[in-house]
């Protein structure tokens, strides 16, 4: 067994080629030779949201606090509130964040093919957003 101690992985602000917007991503787990998966707390000022992007293997979002978008291409946005866990399909392409009014946190939890978890596509434009 092994706890890993809250502070014990320091914040980091979420990078410019990856989010829009203020974003604070908090490491909870990597992936290890005995589990695949990683998790992240990511906390979306309003207004703030990734980049298109997909994962190999999907993603699963426990939404934690505040109301957030999420979308998957060709679909409509989707708004979604705590409590809500949202399973992203494998390499499926979609974005997700705050609304435009409301900060939003999630736990982004996905699983390591290869030594790869996403693949970061083109930002999700201002018109693309306000749909």
């Amino acid at each position: 067994m092994k706890i890993t101690r809250v502070g014990s992985k320091p914040s980091v602000k979420g990078p410019e080629d990856w989010f829009i917007g203020n974003v604070r991503i908090d490491g909870l787990f990597d992936a290890n030779e005995a589990r695949r998966a990683a998790a992240a707390s990511v906390t979306f000022e309003p207004g703030a949201r990734t980049a298109w992007h997909t994962h190999p293997l999907g993603q699963t979002l426990i939404i934690l606090s505040g109301c957030g978008w999420v979308q998957r291409a060709g679909s409509a946005v989707e708004e979604v509130f705590p409590g809500d866990v949202v399973w992203i399909e494998p390499n499926e392409k979609h974005w997700h964040g705050a609304t435009a009014t409301n900060g939003m946190t999630h736990m982004a939890i996905q699983e390591n093919l290869d030594g790869k978890v996403v693949e970061w596509m083109e930002q999700v434009s201002d018109e693309e957003y306000r749909k």
